[in-house]
């Protein structure tokens, strides 16, 4: 039986309207696929290689460790960005938010002398609060002046490293002969079971339980539950709350939810707010659990950037980004093995994720191609 044109627009119409996991995975595949073609060309094995980076996220407790460390601030910024999708707006600033969130963290953590049960709040409270201020700038600019989020986000990135490269130099801040700031108060110090690992009695039945020996001695945090309590969080207000509902209508047609009362430049600030919020979440959790410093930087580090993918990986899905968090974070950390064991490039993972992102897109430049055909003609 052969489809018409006008049939075959229709299919592919509903094909890059309705993506669905299934599509998801199937992108997955090809991006896979794209980079065992790189591998095969530089000359290496790619099944060598993809059983190298299972084996790398798979095979030791440790590993599956450093893969979900390494996930959770994937996770964040990807909500953040998400969530700003979701609003109509375009939060290319997780980066900057997240520096803010890590300088914040690491002044609240040092300069505070608070007990264990409430610096830790504090610090990430704190964190939380300044990045929602910074993101909520972007937000005004948009606003009050009309400047574009991107690109007003793109300029506080640069402000925010710049700001903190700056700090790190600063008297009081700056760790006595070195490039870093000093390191948090222990009391600020969010990693599990940090002190009685240290202690004789720690060592002692870690030496006899080797599973948990090697798996604790990863900087284990309570950070990924917090993110998938966030992701539970932001999909709870964006759909089942008035305020989720006012931002998301402004995201569908700003006109429309202004004819209807909205608050139009209000819900602007606040989606921004949140979303910066979200990715200065990422920054504390990465000082109060894993690095509990910042360290001078020539470029930034790519969190924010990284959570662009995810949240298209995610399709925008707060619970979704869950799921892309964990893959780009495998692929991530997986993948660097494979330069020492086989002397492969590990870029072929920027590669694949590059490839992952591009077949997510293929849809809506088929959506974008078949609105404009169906201005003339139409789909009935």
């Amino acid at each position: 039986m052969k489809l018409t044109l006008k049939e075959l627009r229709k299919k592919l119409y509903i094909f890059a309207t309705e993506k669905t996991i299934g599509f998801t995975l199937i992108s997955i595949f090809l991006g896979l696929v794209v980079g065992a073609i790189f591998l095969a060309a530089a000359g290496f094995n790619p099944f060598q290689a993809y059983g190298i980076i299972l084996r790398g996220i798979f095979s030791k407790p440790s590993y599956i460790s450093y893969t979900i460390v390494r996930a959770t601030p994937l996770i964040l910024t990807g909500l953040s960005i998400a969530f700003a999708f979701k609003t109509g707006l375009f939060n290319i600033g997780a980066e900057g938010q997240y520096i803010i969130g890590a300088v914040v963290a690491t002044a609240a953590g040092y300069f505070l002398h608070l007990p264990l049960l409430i610096h830790i709040p504090v610090v990430i409270i704190s964190a939380v609060l300044a990045a929602g201020i910074w993101g909520g700038l972007a937000g005004y600019f948009k606003a009050k002046f009309g400047v574009h989020e991107v690109i007003s986000t793109i300029m506080l990135n640069w402000i925010a490293l710049y700001f903190q490269n700056f700090l790190i130099y600063t008297k009081g801040f700056q760790k006595p002969g070195g490039e870093t700031s000093h390191s948090i108060q222990p009391t600020a110090n969010m990693m599990i079971l940090k002190t009685w690992k240290q202690s004789e009695a720690g060592r002692e039945w870690l030496l006899q339980h080797p599973f948990w020996k090697d798996l604790l001695r990863t900087p284990m945090n309570w950070g990924f539950l917090i993110a998938v309590l966030m992701a539970v969080l932001v999909w709870f207000i964006l759909n089942k709350t008035a305020l989720g509902y006012r931002l998301r209508a402004v995201g569908f047609n700003k006109f429309a939810a202004e004819y209807g009362g909205i608050n139009v430049n209000k819900n602007m600030i606040i989606s921004m707010f949140i979303a910066g919020g979200l990715a200065g979440l990422a920054g504390a959790l990465q000082v109060v659990g894993v690095s509990h410093k910042v360290t001078l930087i020539a470029a930034m580090e790519g969190y924010g950037f990284d959570g662009i993918a995810v949240a298209l990986i995610a399709n925008s899905s707060a619970l979704g980004c869950i799921l892309a968090g964990l893959l780009f974070g495998a692929l991530k950390y997986g993948g660097a093995k494979i330069q020492p064991f086989m002397q492969a490039p590990s870029e072929v993972i920027n590669i694949v994720i590059g490839s992952i992102v591009f077949f997510i897109a293929i849809p809506k430049l088929i959506k974008v191609i078949l609105t404009r055909k169906n201005k003339k003609g139409g789909i009935k």
